[in-house]
């Protein structure tokens, strides 16, 4: 079991940035988490551009966690950019959103998300989500990436 997963969230709203990071300080959690503000900046990330090139700082994640509508690139822009990186396409993608809309959940899937969620209304029952997807990835064989697109 892998209990040192990175994990790389995309969150806009500050407000909500704040609350995932509680619900993780609440976990327990030791291991990298990056919460980054929209969907350019997450690819900048996988692709180990700029400040994200030292993987021993910004190591490339075990799951991603996107949240559908965000300015600039949106978590369906990061999964269609994800899906054209075959480096990338093994990488646990998941959708966090407040969206329930069916076309959003359907075009998820459609682009290769592994699960789509959506934002639950009280930080304990976040927690308990975080909790419950972080035991399923642990405990899942995953294969092993090579540091990204951009990465050796």
């Amino acid at each position: 079991m892998d209990r040192n997963l990175t994990i790389l969230i995309a969150e806009d709203n500050e407000d909500y940035a704040v609350v995932l990071q509680h619900a993780i300080k609440a976990n327990g959690w030791t291991n990298p988490v990056r919460i980054l503000p929209d969907g350019g900046e997450v690819i900048r990330y996988l692709c180990g551009e700029g400040e994200y090139a030292d993987r021993a700082i910004h190591p490339f994640p075990s799951v991603m966690f996107l949240d559908v509508k965000m300015p600039g690139a949106t978590g369906f822009d990061v999964l269609r950019w994800v899906k054209e990186h075959p480096e990338c396409s093994v990488l646990p993608t998941l959708m966090l959103s407040s969206s329930d809309e069916e076309g959003d959940v359907k075009l998820a899937y459609e682009l290769g998300a592994n699960g789509y969620f959506m934002k639950p209304a009280t930080l304990n029952d976040l927690r308990k989500m975080l909790q419950a997807i972080y035991d399923f990835w642990a405990w899942s064989l995953k294969p092993r990436v090579s540091g990204g697109a951009g990465g050796p």
